[in-house]
């Protein structure tokens, strides 16, 4: 029985409690909750460890440690135990991202050891919705992507993507992993696009799914159609589909200074109920 603060990296037989820890905040939460769900707390399953803090014996926190370093309803003493741990780890994901607080205050331990980063999004707004807005009419051309599409699909990910990150998601190892992921949600149903003259007028993906919330990711409008209205009845579509076939709650994050999605997700019927923080190496 632990009696004293302490963090340890989580096993397999700790599942139960970190899914209760992890649905409590069901919404924030998505990214991790989905990957647990699905793959457990092994390392190689899950892609990374989980690491637990304890206080009084009962684990109360929890900092997902992989490709990306997510701080989990951390409490201000379980930032600076996960923070020396990382430190002493070193640096192995290629961002920090999280709660607003929890993150800021994480990169601020971090920072001395880990910084520069190439760049800071200290006020990403999270924004949900139950319902879609009654006057936005989903565009009825917007579908789910077939497994023979991607090919077609692919440009349109690797442009959103390095127009968002900075970066090519085909530098490194020439973009398998990414190739990968977008077929594993093509396979999953979660990837949705309009499609013309066999080109992505306009695209978007549900990225995290559990039955209490879903997260989408990825919205891109191909540049010669921005200022037609596509991101908002695009978005209404497969929000349409999101609500109906995968959970109640959909969400995402926005880059506070995006004034235009801001607006654009807020007319689809999204609302601001917090905020995250992104730190990009």
């Amino acid at each position: 029985m632990l009696t004293q603060t302490t963090t340890r990296v989580l096993e397999p037989s700790d599942l139960g409690a970190a899914l209760a820890i992890l649905e409590s905040e069901p919404v924030a939460n998505a990214f991790v909750t989905s990957r647990v769900q699905i793959a457990g707390l092994d390392p190689w399953r899950l892609g990374g460890e989980m690491w637990g803090w304890y206080a009084d014996g009962r684990l109360r926190s929890l900092c997902y440690s992989g490709a990306n370093l997510v701080p989990i309803c951390a409490t201000p003493e379980a930032v600076r135990a996960f923070a020396d741990r990382a430190r002493r780890a070193g640096r192995r994901c290629s961002s920090i991202v999280g709660p607003a607080e929890a993150t800021a205050q994480l990169w601020r331990l971090l920072e001395p050891g880990w910084g520069p980063a190439r760049e800071v999004r200290a006020n990403q707004p999270l924004m949900v919705t139950e319902g879609p807005a009654a006057d936005v009419t989903p565009d009825p051309l917007v579908r789910r992507i077939r497994k023979d599409e991607i090919d077609v699909l692919m440009p349109a990910c690797v442009a959103m993507f390095t127009e968002e990150v900075g970066i090519s998601p085909l530098a490194g190892d020439g973009g398998l992993l990414y190739q990968a992921r977008v077929a594993e949600l093509i396979g999953a149903g979660r990837s949705f696009a309009r499609i013309e003259d066999g080109k992505v007028v306009f695209k978007a993906e549900i990225g995290a799914a559990t039955s209490q919330a879903c997260q989408i990711q990825g919205v891109w409008v191909a540049p010669e159609h921005r200022g037609r209205g596509l991101s908002e009845t695009g978005m209404a579509a497969v929000l349409r589909y999101a609500l109906a076939d995968v959970a109640p709650v959909v969400s995402l994050y926005v880059n506070d200074y995006n004034t235009a999605a801001r607006k654009a997700y807020t007319r689809v019927g999204f609302r601001e109920v917090g905020a995250f923080m992104s730190v990009l190496f």
